[in-house]
């Protein structure tokens, strides 16, 4: 049974940075792909970077390019996002996912979410000062 539980969220001024995290039990981290994804309020959510399986090309956001970093620790079965420079337009919740399909990656490239009838909590970034 896939599971993912994210956790590292918080309040941070704009500037500042936080690390997310998203561990995976279920599966092992080469077999699927992982992607993150936001939703501030009022919107839809939006993918924000992923991780492919195999040997992990990872994907970002324009919005995101050159500030937030995608990794996976495959010995942890976590899968992190560094976010740097953080924006107050970063604020959102921020959740994980993970699919063995190319459906996950496919939207990602495209900035969408896929549409799973069930996500996690999510973990609540805000940036203000």
């Amino acid at each position: 049974q896939l599971q993912l539980v994210e956790s590292g969220g918080g309040l941070v001024q704009p500037g500042g940075s936080l690390r997310l995290s998203c561990l995976v039990s279920g599966f092992t981290l080469e077999q699927v792909a992982i992607g993150w994804f936001r939703q501030a309020p009022g919107k839809e959510r939006e993918a924000i970077s992923c991780i492919s399986s195999g040997n992990g090309v990872t994907h970002y956001a324009d919005s995101v390019k050159g500030r937030f970093t995608i990794s996976r620790d495959n010995a942890k079965n976590t899968v992190f996002l560094q976010m740097n420079s953080l924006k107050p337009e970063d604020t959102g919740i921020y959740y994980c996912a993970a699919d063995y399909r190319a459906l996950l990656i496919r939207l990602c490239i495209l900035g969408r979410a896929p549409p799973y009838d069930s996500w996690g909590q999510g973990t609540q970034v805000t940036v203000s000062s």
